[in-house]
């Protein structure tokens, strides 16, 4: 896949007696696996001139990577990414780099899925059929510490209560039970890789990945691979396209397990 390169852009220097020198402007990260997407998202917030984009990359694992090279203000974050999604990103890029803010754009309203990005660090979620105003409104808003939650999401549910959910600690369970390495691991294994693929991909030994698929089965309650993969779909961690794929995918599953 083609991915857009950063375009440098300068700013002209105010002479020093004059008006105060404008603020510079909020450096933003795109990440989304759709190019078209990014594409999209660059052009129209860089016709916005208080918004930079400095880079946009298309998964979480590429996404760590350029937050710790560049040092964003902003990161607009998809949250269902092959590979390493955007909830588990947001967690490594919130421990690497705590300033940096992270606002999650999803194309549907979930309740468990705000939950669980709330609990990841994102001081803000949009849904991606938001228009250009509000979305600029959410980049300051988190930009100057605060958080901001797309309009739509008081239409389903009381935001108000999520929030007060997200601090409980004792209400934690499944997902954040995992260690990251383990969230990384299921995340492999419901996009349907073998341990060795999984052991290439994060660079770790096969009978590591054992270790870690064991202690995921434990704490998730899981019988097998197939219950491992019906948890990852329930919870959004992989996209399907259709409910003939996840199925198909069960099925694999389950003639693998024997």
């Amino acid at each position: 896949m083609n991915q857009l390169r950063p375009q440098p852009r300068t700013f002209p220097a105010r002479p020093t007696n004059g008006p105060a020198r404008a603020a510079a402007p909020i450096r933003i990260l795109l990440v989304d696996d759709h190019a078209v997407i990014r594409q999209a998202l660059r052009m129209l917030l860089e016709a916005q001139p208080e918004l930079e984009v400095v880079a946009d990359v298309e998964n979480g694992r590429e996404a760590v990577q350029a937050v710790e090279r560049l040092q964003p203000d902003v990161v607009l974050m998809d949250v269902v990414m092959p590979g390493l999604n955007g909830l588990e990103a947001t967690r490594q890029i919130r421990r690497i780099a705590p300033a940096t803010r992270v606002v999650m754009l999803s194309g549907f309203v979930d309740e468990d899925q705000l939950l669980d990005a709330i609990r990841s660090g994102a001081s803000g979620y949009i849904i991606k059929k938001s228009d250009v105003s509000e979305l600029v409104l959410a980049i300051q808003t988190v930009h100057r510490g605060n958080s901001y939650f797309s309009s739509a999401l008081s239409e389903g549910f009381d935001l108000a209560e999520v929030l007060y959910q997200a601090k409980r600690s004792d209400q934690r369970n499944g997902m954040d039970t995992l260690t990251s390495r383990e969230r990384e691991v299921l995340q492999l294994i419901a996009e349907g890789y073998t341990n060795q693929g999984i052991a290439n991909e994060l660079y770790i030994s096969v009978k590591t990945v054992e270790a870690h698929k064991a202690h995921i089965m434990a704490k998730l309650h899981a019988r097998n691979r197939t219950d491992l993969i019906r948890y990852a779909i329930r919870k959004g961690i992989v996209r399907l396209e259709s409910v003939e794929e996840a199925q198909s995918m069960l099925d694999d599953a389950e003639a693998a397990a024997g």
